[in-house]
């Protein structure tokens, strides 16, 4: 039973987990679904009932029997490489690629469905509720008055991106940043903006969840740091305990999100509490395991590697 890889040549974090794969000798192939069609191929056929399909990369071929996972990391855009692309071919070829992975029994981490739910930060700040986490006061809005007032309750507050950076060359930053006292919110009609109540942190917290086991590190912030994403703290990522609110709201996160894999960000607060920011379904680990040890990939691994279950 083979595992497929969906990722760019360019992923080092793929690269742990393949590795692992090859170590333990479990089939795989990588593919990314710019190259299709030319540097890749596919078939697919659908006769009286039944279904095959295959796919080659690589120099190597697969069937849909023999596929045992989907590992979704970071996919090209389908036909981004092909000569003379457009949109209709990209789109054909996704039709293609995705029609036919969809109609295969093998597991997937993430399925491309729960996958686009999951990138909407409004999306995910409901969840979380759910979930029983600690959620700051969030606001997305276009309203400069509504923003105005969120701001006079909260007093500190923040405005991140809703989406992330945009993809640009050279790329572009866009860190959490604190909302300045007297700011005028008259942009604010211009495009939704979300703004947050200010967590006076501690410490960055990380925690990848995979298949249900989770992996926590943490990092002192620097004094009055806003986005721990960038600056220098002077400290390391270093492996820490899970609480058991935490873990349990994470768990239920997955559930109800429909996730196999996962990477939560939280603030840590003076008292210990930590505070949900953002789970991201397709988040890189490898910083976290290079930096703690923690064998992250390795489960990544023995998800993908693990039996279908009985009856698929």
């Amino acid at each position: 039973m083979t595992v497929l890889v969906l990722t760019s040549p360019q992923d080092v974090t793929a690269d742990l987990v393949v590795a692992e794969l090859h170590e333990r000798g479990i089939p795989l192939m990588r593919l990314d679904p710019a190259d299709l069609p030319g540097g890749a191929d596919l078939s697919a056929e659908y006769v009286h009932g039944d279904f095959h399909c295959h796919l080659s990369a690589q120099g190597r071929m697969v069937g849909s029997r023999a596929l045992r996972s989907i590992w979704v990391r970071r996919p090209g855009e389908p036909a981004a490489h092909a000569p003379g692309t457009s949109a209709w071919l990209g789109a054909e070829t996704a039709q293609a690629l995705y029609g036919m992975l969809y109609s295969t029994t093998a597991r997937w981490m993430n399925h491309p469905r729960q996958a686009a739910q999951a990138r909407y930060k409004p999306w995910q700040l409901r969840v979380a509720h759910h979930s029983g986490f600690a959620v700051p006061p969030t606001l997305v809005t276009t309203f400069p008055r509504v923003a105005e007032e969120f701001t006079a309750r909260y007093g500190r507050v923040v405005v991140k991106s809703l989406s992330g950076p945009p993809r640009a060359e050279p790329p572009v930053a866009l860190p959490t940043t604190l909302v300045e006292p007297g700011t005028d919110f008259a942009g604010v009609a211009a495009g939704p903006t979300l703004l947050q109540r200010y967590v006076a942190k501690r410490g960055d917290v990380r925690l990848t969840c995979v298949g249900g086991r989770l992996f926590a590190a943490r990092k002192t912030s620097a004094d009055g740091q806003v986005d721990g994403r960038y600056g220098d703290t002077g400290h390391s990522w270093e492996p820490a305990g899970v609480p058991d609110r935490t873990a349990r709201s994470v768990r239920a996160y997955m559930d109800l999100a429909g996730l196999a894999y996962a990477a939560f960000d939280f603030a840590e607060d003076s008292e210990g509490l930590w505070w949900f920011l953002e789970c991201n379904q397709g988040g890189q680990f490898g910083f976290v395991e290079l930096e703690t040890g923690q064998p992250i990939a390795g489960a990544v691994a023995s998800w993908l590697g693990a039996p279908p279950p009985a009856g698929s």
